[in-house]
């Protein structure tokens, strides 16, 4: 009998993926274990391995296509075995005329399936719509209201899925999501869009939003409307941790490690989460509860020719500044060239985003959600600084720090950033923490 593999869960949370290369194709003898497909899940690539042998009798969804967990994405069988014909799709109605405008045409948006109709002889009548759950005073977080009003989104017409009937994040995100979809037309009469290649002032070229770039909008936007953001600015004068890193340079690369600055980075934000361990924490909202993690996983946002990634270094407060650096190296790596594993890019409890080596020197990072901070680290300068009232040449870190000020304040914040400061100007106490 035929076996309809449908696209699982490969990750924590998972909800779909894309699918970026067939690995067999249709007629092919597949034995269990063998990967049939590789698919780009969460900034990650993976193969998704065959549950069983037998023969490919009918693929199921198309490269490119975005797959939703639990979505039928081939059926597996015996050779010359008949795939059952799909279930019809329900029918709704034709999409409306284009309009003509001043420039080119415009796509309008199909309209909602109607109700049924009966034709009488002077007009028709349109059966009434059923009407939309409507709550007096919804149950809600005051940020799950917010939300609510970004997105346009009337909170007393959701239905909640929380304990009481609380209206959570993903009731709002899931009505909006529901608003804004227009019926699709039926298979059979489905109409082309015509996407022009030029507008009013010359000609333009459509990238789709997939893979890596497709995930980092999504965290983007969710992070922007769910937390706060505020960020402060600070310096710090590491001209004496330079001159260790200088000396110890040879060391590390006698061990075959490259050495950086931001091993000594990660270490004194170590410190800094200890000191100040709400920085170190993520917000229930459902249950309206701050969760501080007794753990540290440090996310180091990576450039990739994909795109934006964060490889997680864990427990990183056990590690040596050697140790660190090593592990930097291969995961930036492994994330460079897309080999790295989906476990890779989990469990962050804070972010470091070094935008200095791209020549910045402040910014404003936003968070990766749902943690509620991330420190960004900008070029080292030499500058001319006041030191004993004399003016001497120093090198100067820039550090930025976003928050989410649901959790921490400014003035936690500015600790953090001082502690972390105190531990780069004075690298003995990072070595004596080692």
């Amino acid at each position: 009998m035929a076996f309809e593999f449908k696209f699982p869960d490969i990750g924590e949370g998972l909800t779909e993926g894309e699918i970026v290369r067939w690995l067999v194709k249709e007629g092919d003898e597949i034995k269990e274990g063998q990967p049939l497909v590789e698919v780009e899940t969460d900034k990650a690539l993976a193969e998704i391995p065959s549950p069983r042998t037998g023969v490919i009798l009918k693929i199921m969804a198309k490269e490119k296509e975005i797959v939703k967990v639990g979505q039928v994405i081939v059926v597996i069988g015996e050779k010359g075995e008949a795939v059952a014909a799909p279930p019809p799709r329900p029918s709704a109605a034709p999409p409306k005329p284009k309009s003509v405008g001043v420039v080119g045409e415009l796509e309008e948006a199909p309209e909602e399936a109607p109700a049924k109709m009966e034709v009488g002889r002077e007009a028709a009548k349109i059966a009434p719509a059923k009407p939309a759950v409507v709550s007096e005073h919804a149950l809600a977080t005051p940020s799950v209201r917010a939300l609510a009003r970004e997105l346009g989104v009337d909170i007393n017409r959701v239905q909640g899925t929380g304990p009481e009937g609380r209206v959570l994040e993903k009731d709002v995100r899931q009505f909006a999501e529901a608003k804004e979809k227009p019926a699709k037309p039926p298979e059979e009469v489905k109409e082309v869009k015509k996407v022009r290649k030029y507008d009013l002032y010359g000609s333009v070229e459509r990238i789709p939003l997939r893979g890596v770039r497709r995930s980092i909008a999504k965290a983007m936007v969710k992070s922007k409307y769910t937390a706060p953001h505020v960020s402060a600015m600070d310096d710090a004068d590491v001209t004496e941790l330079w001159q260790i890193r200088e000396k110890e340079k040879k060391v590390a690369e006698s061990k075959g490690i490259k050495l950086t600055i931001l091993p000594f980075i990660i270490k004194a934000a170590i410190a800094g989460l200890t000191e100040h361990p709400y920085l170190n924490a993520t917000l229930d909202d459902e249950n309206e509860e701050i969760v501080l993690k007794k753990y540290i996983n440090i996310g180091l946002a990576t450039d990739t020719p994909e795109g934006l990634m964060v490889p997680v270094v864990k427990l990183a407060k056990q590690k040596s500044i050697f140790e660190l650096a090593q592990e930097l190296t291969q995961l930036a790596e492994k994330a460079r060239n897309r080999t790295i594993d989906l476990a890779d890019l989990k469990g962050g409890t804070f972010t470091i985003t070094n935008y200095g080596a791209v020549r910045g020197i402040y910014g404003t990072p936003i968070i990766n959600y749902p943690e509620v901070a991330i420190l960004g680290v900008g070029k080292i300068q030499d500058r001319p600084v006041v030191r004993d009232g004399k003016v001497v040449i120093r090198k100067i870190l820039p550090l930025s720090i976003s928050f989410d000020h649901r959790v921490v304040d400014g003035a936690e914040a500015a600790r953090f950033l001082n502690t972390v400061i105190a531990r780069l100007e004075d690298p003995d106490l990072i070595l004596l923490e080692t």
